[in-house]
């Protein structure tokens, strides 16, 4: 009895006198038990949770919930330790997927002419890498391609997954270029651009096809969601035009804003969500 009224008496004191507070949260730190965290916590590496979190899958909170429910393996073996560590060389699976802790990186480039899309070139050739090379740490790859002669707006990420998403056709990726062509486009020309175009055999959905407002009748703008090899190029040469200049000036919603050429950006968090949501 003297007991349970002696114990009520300090926990309210400690409950009316503010200066007890930081008192009772390291009594309560002391007397938790050795063995709540498992023996890996005390080996270096990364917690699982965090590592789950930086590979994109979901919040570290989360991720606690799908290891103790069973979505986790490390190098084939069921993992359900909300302390485990992740060592150096691990095999973390999440549902089957194999997964990387690498920071997931987004840079946006203003391609300038006369680089290759290519991460090393055996002609030593100029490629987009040596203009992205002090982006990040992390490995980046062109997302798509743009010739040699194009410029505009070139994506580059270790996101495989967005990148995939962002180059397969059926997702309607938008990719609008601004071409100057040799000559003057007819109307008669403009008219069959909206019409069916095939080339090489093969279909072109061209989406959008106008002037280029405020230019002359040679300046185009051309809006298309193919990923084919220079295919607005080809598109014109169909027709028995030459483009001389051809510009990207949009990509999935991307535009060149406050970009100059030959200059990268970071993907702001609201065009990366907008990405996300294609």
């Amino acid at each position: 009895m003297n007991s349970k009224n002696s114990s009520r008496g300090r926990h309210a004191g400690r409950n009316s006198n503010p200066h007890n507070k930081p008192q009772f949260k390291k009594n309560f730190k002391k007397s938790k038990p050795d063995n709540t965290k498992p023996q890996q916590e005390a080996k270096s590496g990364v917690r699982l949770n965090k590592y789950i979190a930086n590979a994109g899958i979901c919040s570290r909170r989360e991720a606690d919930t799908f290891i103790e429910h069973g979505s986790v393996t490390i190098n084939g073996k069921l993992v359900t330790e909300m302390g485990y560590k992740v060592q150096p060389g691990d095999e973390v699976r999440f549902d089957g997927t194999l997964l990387s802790m690498e920071k997931k990186r987004y840079i946006l480039l203003n391609k300038p002419k006369n680089y290759i899309t290519t991460m090393e070139d055996d002609r030593g050739r100029k490629t987009v890498m040596e203009l992205v090379g002090n982006a990040t740490s992390e490995r980046i790859y062109p997302v798509g391609r743009l010739d040699r002669n194009t410029t505009g707006l070139l994506l580059f990420t270790n996101d495989g997954e967005l990148a995939k998403k962002l180059t397969h056709p059926k997702h309607n990726v938008r990719k609008l270029y601004h071409a100057t062509l040799d000559r003057k486009l007819t109307l008669a020309d403009l008219e069959k651009l909206r019409g069916d175009v095939v080339i090489e055999g093969r279909k072109v959905f061209i989406d959008a096809v106008s002037y280029v407002e405020g230019g002359k009748k040679n300046e185009v703008g051309i809006e298309i969601h193919s990923g084919r090899n220079r295919i607005v190029r080809k598109i014109f040469e169909h027709f028995d035009y030459s483009v001389t200049k051809l510009d990207r000036v949009i990509f999935a919603g991307l535009t060149k804003k406050n970009l100059p050429r030959g200059r990268w950006r970071e993907l702001t968090n609201q065009e990366l969500n907008n990405l996300h949501m294609i």
